[in-house]
């Protein structure tokens, strides 16, 4: 068979549609068109053929007749997957279908493998996250997500465009890890022989542009955390960060519910959303609360940073918290708020004064230097934003560099060493400033009205193949299930 290289394809299935929408039962239009797509279902019936061709836009009929079909037979054969490309008049046959009356047909590319079966699509989880391209024809409701993230990325980009802010670029290579607690994966440059990071967040970076005269900045990026896969973790995921020069958490605050509220709109149509099946009203203003008042709520007991370091142990053990030794108040508080209170949280609400010490990159709280003016942004019972009025202090910066880099000596993977280079950035001045970072994965989600991170990613982490086959009791070199080529 002759494969051609090109095929000029004058309408879309959606085009299509629109254009001839008119014609009733029995109609030609007197127009050709040449569409192109996928062969989803065949339905040859004597004399007659049907197929159903999809492309990007939607879904088209081919009506095919023996009289007037070239190599009406070959077509009859077509099997589900195959590209085709045809030509031929637009009409509404006799039952009301608009239909593609095939004059000439092109095979474009064989599909050798089935896409599951005609009439569920690709059941099975582990085939529809490894082979998504698969996946993406056999099941609408996977475009349908995708396209929802491709959206909210680029509404996300204009309304901030719309503020003045200016999308930068920074290095994903780093030569220490910085930005956040995490567990970096490791790399290493062989000219100059030395290991780099994959960023574990750009925070470090777009800061010194701000002291550089950016006052409003942000970038859409790609972030790698050597973590555990999960219904909300992928070691690899999307972010948007950002900073506001002159402004602090509260001005954030503001930024982030008005911005969730418009793509909520742009998305979906309105504020009031319907969440895995529960109703979630978006529109500003979102609660604010703080982590102490929160676990009050949700404990009965009145916890802080500045309760006794024992007693806030004794509560984290009754709630079966695994406490560490180098725990101090802050940390414990934090853990109790995330046993306790985070899961509960199903309206917008901005938690904000984190303590100190689980905040190394936040300013003091101006009413308390036990806390910090941070706040993250729970929706659903999942954090959506990490946001700070920054810490622009070098000293204060540098203290807490080196309180991160004595944990990160005494066997913490996750915490920060000393930038040098950030302090030397401070050190020629950080105006007050907000900074934010918001989970695209997880607002993808939100939307979209997915359970799993994986459902708004193209590719998830997965482990690999005779890997997991292996761990299974299957045989590694078997062919994926539901995947054996046709005879």
């Amino acid at each position: 068979m002759s494969i051609p290289y090109r095929f000029e394809q004058t309408a879309t299935a959606a085009e299509v549609a629109a254009r001839w929408d008119h014609l009733g039962a029995g109609e030609e239009s007197g127009h050709a068109v040449a569409v192109a797509g996928r062969v989803m279902l065949s339905r040859p019936q004597g004399r007659l053929a049907f197929a159903e061709l999809r492309d990007s836009s939607g879904a088209v009929q081919l009506f095919s007749l023996a009289s007037v079909t070239k190599e009406f037979e070959a077509f009859t054969r077509l099997r589900l997957g195959d590209w085709v490309g045809a030509r031929g008049e637009v009409v509404r046959t006799k039952r009301g279908e608009l239909s593609v009356k095939v004059d000439e047909w092109v095979v474009l590319a064989e599909a050798r493998l089935p896409f599951g079966d005609k009439w569920r699509g690709v059941t099975d989880v582990e085939t529809r996250y490894r082979q998504r391209e698969m996946d993406l024809w056999a099941n609408p409701k996977s475009r349908e997500r995708l396209l929802l993230r491709s959206l909210l990325v680029r509404r996300m980009r204009e309304r901030l465009w719309d503020r003045g802010f200016v999308e930068v670029e920074t290095p994903i290579l780093h030569p220490i890890p910085g930005g956040a607690h995490a567990r970096p994966f490791v790399t290493h440059h062989r000219a100059l022989d030395t290991d780099f990071y994959l960023r574990i967040a750009p925070e470090l970076y777009l800061k010194r542009l701000v002291v550089g005269g950016f006052e409003r900045v942000f970038e859409i990026g790609r972030l790698f955390r050597n973590e555990g896969l999960s219904p909300r973790h992928n070691p690899e995921f999307t972010t948007l960060e950002l900073y506001q020069a002159y402004a602090d958490y509260e001005d954030v605050m503001v930024l982030v519910e008005e911005l969730t509220a418009e793509l909520a709109l742009d998305l979906c149509g309105a504020t009031a959303i319907t969440y895995q099946g529960r109703p979630l009203d978006l529109a500003p203003p979102w609660r604010r609360a703080t982590m102490a008042e929160l676990v009050e709520e949700a404990t009965g007991v009145a916890l802080s940073v500045h309760t006794p370091r024992h007693t806030l142990a004794e509560h984290a053990q009754q709630l079966g918290v695994a406490v560490e030794p180098a725990w101090g108040p802050g940390k414990l508080l934090l853990e109790v708020y995330e046993k306790t209170a985070e899961p509960t949280l199903w309206d917008p609400v901005f938690v904000r004064d984190y303590p100190a010490e689980v905040s190394p990159l936040a300013r003091r709280h101006r009413a308390d230097p036990e806390l910090t003016e941070r706040f993250e942004a729970v929706v659903a019972g999942r954090e959506l934003a990490n946001a700070f009025s920054e810490l622009n202090d070098p000293d204060d910066q540098r203290a807490r560099f080196e309180e991160q880099s004595a944990q990160h000596a005494a066997g913490d993977e996750e915490a920060m060493v000393v930038d040098a280079e950030y302090l030397r950035a401070l050190e020629h001045g950080l105006p007050p400033t907000g900074g934010l970072g918001v989970g695209i994965d997880r607002l993808a989600m939100l939307f979209a009205d997915a359970t799993n991170i994986r459902e708004v990613i193209s590719f998830p982490t997965m482990r690999p193949e005779r890997a997991r086959r292996a761990e299974d009791g299957e045989d590694p070199e078997a062919g994926e299930t539901g995947l054996r080529p046709e005879p």
